[in-house]
């Protein structure tokens, strides 16, 4: 079933985009993971949209502002223009329900592991998500994929106890060049 016209790769931004150090908030921080573009590339070359979908609770927190998190971003997607790829949107989630302070202490539909973000990209940008990928690097990304219709999802160096519950229908890869080399083939 076909319910859009175009097909995705979504990319959790912390650990997939860049690596992992927490609460990263200004370029100086921010260190791209090895065969990010590469892959993202080969994505783009098969006609997958690029979509960025990120819990940001540093935000909610209050580590950093919001406007540091989109010159950030902004500074991320020139990155990838460089390398001639496209951004097609980026999606994110400055709320948490438990640690957020003032306006950002809240739940939100688009906090993963709810889907929110997802079911968002879908309608924006007229998504098939049963032909589309996601690539996360936590079991909440499994489950707002899970929980979306996401026909492919990829756990990226996963945290082994928390994912094994997951194996039955995701891919585990330890590198992004792993997904390229191994599965790309297989899952684009």
């Amino acid at each position: 079933m076909n319910n859009g016209r175009h097909k995705a790769l979504f990319l959790d931004r912390d650990g997939v985009i860049n690596l992992e150090r927490h609460y990263v908030h200004s370029c100086d921080k921010f260190q791209f993971q090895d065969g990010i573009f590469e892959l993202c590339r080969a994505a783009q070359n098969l006609r997958y949209l690029l979509v960025v979908v990120t819990n940001q609770a540093g935000i909610a927190r209050g580590y950093y502002t919001e406007q540091d998190f989109l010159q950030l971003t902004q500074w991320m997607i020139d990155r990838f223009a460089e390398q001639q790829i496209k951004i097609a949107r980026v999606y994110y989630c400055p709320y948490h329900p438990v640690h957020g302070v003032r306006g950002y202490k809240r739940d939100s539909p688009d906090r993963k592991p709810k889907p929110g973000m997802l079911l968002r990209a879908q309608r924006d940008l007229d998504l098939d998500l049963s032909s589309s990928v996601l690539i996360g690097d936590q079991a909440s990304d499994m489950k707002a994929a899970r929980a979306a219709g996401i026909g492919t999802k990829i756990a990226l160096c996963p945290e082994v106890a928390e994912m094994k519950a997951l194996e039955h229908d995701c891919y585990i890869a330890p590198s992004l060049r792993d997904i390229h080399n191994r599965f790309f083939s297989v899952i684009f």
